[in-house]
């Protein structure tokens, strides 16, 4: 009996990958490029499931094309690049990998907000520029964050590890906007305070730092408007999705001195950052590094794995999505 074709739009971690080798036949995309429209439609008739990554966009021309693919076992917990009505239509299952990204991307919040506030990228770029002369006592002054007010936007998973690091690490005050209230002794653990409304979360924010999922419904949640009811000595924080941010607001209120200064993990056009925000010292910006560790990116793969097992066995997905 031949074994299920698996398509890897990306190598996986090894880890990871060993295990899907040794239960499937699997083919990889070794280049590293995104895989076209063309490649991505061809690829529905010559595999049993596709394994895409949140540079693949399976939109509803590719998804109606093939007659093979029933599975979709998305590395990653965002997916909206995938049009899950597109993939219902014809009847294509569709997992992804929640959880085990959790501690690793609200570990590069964290990062992200003491980077930011003490502007340690701008200070190491000095240093290995030869701009550093030697201890001032006015040189890249930053700000603490100890009892300051950290505001988050969503406060599912992510949004609640971030709020423990930063309490427990710095001290700092836990406000929170999202969809659904979350239960009262979450708050009272966390010592959160809900708000309402985002712009009362962004007019009292010291750090507003985003958790929500990407799609239309956050679509440019932080934009003009926005960051013009924040404090100029604010912090915004990206480890969401990229579309969360209008980049071109964000930076004409950075260079504006609107806000102080933001952190950035994720990206609207990513691998594409917007110019502006490239020419800015008060930014920092990483590579889409949330779930970059060794641990994550193997447990991702592996629920992965996990989920084209159940699949495969007419048992019921873990994390179905579609």
């Amino acid at each position: 009996m031949s074994l299920p074709k698996i398509l890897l739009t990306r190598p996986w971690p090894e880890g990871a990958f060993a295990y899907l080798r040794d239960r499937y036949e699997v083919t990889v995309n070794e280049t590293g490029v995104p895989l076209t429209q063309a490649q991505l439609i061809s690829a529905m008739d010559d595999y049993d499931a596709l394994c895409p990554t949140v540079t693949d966009k399976l939109t509803k021309e590719i998804l109606r094309r093939g007659t093979r693919v029933r599975m979709i076992a998305n590395f990653g917990a965002g997916f909206e690049h995938i049009d899950l009505e597109a993939a219902k239509a014809a009847g294509i299952r569709v997992s992804n990998t929640p959880d085990v990204l959790t501690e690793a991307t609200a570990e590069i919040a964290l990062m992200l907000m003491l980077m930011t506030s003490r502007r340690a990228s701008e200070a190491e770029r000095g240093l290995r520029d030869g701009r550093w002369s030697g201890w001032k006592p006015t040189q890249f002054l930053g700000q603490g964050l100890s009892g300051k007010t950290l505001g988050l936007v969503g406060f599912g998973r992510i949004g609640q590890a971030t709020a423990h690091k930063t309490k427990a690490a710095l001290g700092m005050q836990i406000a929170y906007h999202s969809r659904h209230r979350v239960a009262p002794e979450i708050e009272a653990q966390l010592g959160a305070r809900y708000l309402g409304s985002l712009e009362a979360l962004a007019a009292e924010a010291d750090v507003l730092s985003l958790h929500t999922p990407g799609g239309e419904a956050t679509r440019y949640l932080v934009d003009a408007n926005l960051l013009r009811r924040m404090k100029p000595s604010a912090i915004v924080i990206n480890t969401a999705r990229g579309s969360v941010v209008h980049e071109a607001d964000l930076a004409a209120a950075l260079k504006a001195g609107t806000i102080w200064a933001a952190g950035l993990d994720v990206y609207e056009r990513e691998p594409q950052v917007h110019p502006d925000l490239l020419a800015l010292d008060n930014v920092v910006l990483l590579p889409h590094l949330g779930s970059a560790t060794r641990e994550t990116r193997d447990e991702m793969g592996l629920r992965a794995a996990y989920n084209l097992d159940r699949f495969f066995t007419g048992e019921a997905l873990i994390d179905p999505i579609a």
